[in-house]
């Protein structure tokens, strides 16, 4: 019987090491769950920034749509550290 005693030993570590594989595949799916929902009230927040705030002279308009639209969160990012600032100065909005 010690055969199955040792096969059972190895049963419930494998099984230990699988919950805790499970545990941590969770945490990180939900991890990267809320930087996605983060990510993409980021992108919304800054598209309707740029349709609402944005002056509608010469093509930084557009432009800065496209960017925010095909760059996605980069694209949000990139609008909020560089064109924004640029904006508020010059336009006060």
């Amino acid at each position: 019987m010690p055969g199955w005693t040792l096969l059972l030993a190895q049963d419930e570590a494998a099984a230990a090491a699988a919950t805790g594989f499970m545990g941590l595949f969770c945490c990180i799916w939900v991890f990267a769950a809320l930087v996605g929902i983060a990510s993409f009230a980021i992108w919304v927040w800054m598209l309707i920034d740029c349709i609402t705030n944005e002056p509608s002279e010469g093509n930084d308009k557009v432009i800065w749509l496209l960017i925010i639209l095909l760059l996605h969160g980069l694209g949000a990012v990139l609008y909020y550290f560089i064109r924004r600032p640029q904006r508020i100065e010059k336009y006060g909005k």
